[in-house]
């Protein structure tokens, strides 16, 4: 699969090549910080396979929690494009909402965080939901 996608102005590209290795939909506070409120659809991809194409992103890492996500984002628009996370050291996680095409996430496999949904979120039904990670 080949997944193109950028920022709301223009200003970074990326492409990412492979195979997927987890579509998922995260209800956590942290994920409803980044989205505005909503839920975060992300497609976790091969880092081997991903690259910026066009211009650099800025990035962000909490210094006061272990093992925090590094989040990268464009610095002029503000659009979230992925996040890379220690225990998911050959993986990026890439934000659906960054696609060129978002058909190509068709649907989560996994919904996580449910414990911290508000009650305005929707949680598809058919999908496997865990109140926080799947074992």
């Amino acid at each position: 699969m080949k997944i193109e996608g950028g920022c709301y102005c223009g200003e970074i590209r990326y492409e990412s090549e492979g195979e997927p290795i987890m579509k998922a939909e995260c209800h956590c506070r942290e994920c409803q910080y980044i989205t505005g409120g909503q839920a975060n659809d992300f497609m976790a991809m091969p880092a081997a396979g991903f690259r910026y194409t066009k211009g650099a992103p800025k990035a962000f890492k909490r210094t006061d929690i272990d093992h925090a996500v590094t989040r990268e984002f464009c610095g002029t628009c503000g659009t979230q494009i992925l996040t890379r996370a220690p225990a998911l050291p050959h993986a990026v996680i890439l934000k659906v909402g960054s696609f060129d095409d978002t058909s190509l996430f068709g649907r989560p496999q996994v919904i996580m965080q449910t414990a911290d949904a508000p009650s305005f979120h929707h949680i598809p039904e058919g999908v496997p939901a865990f109140a926080r990670f799947p074992g």
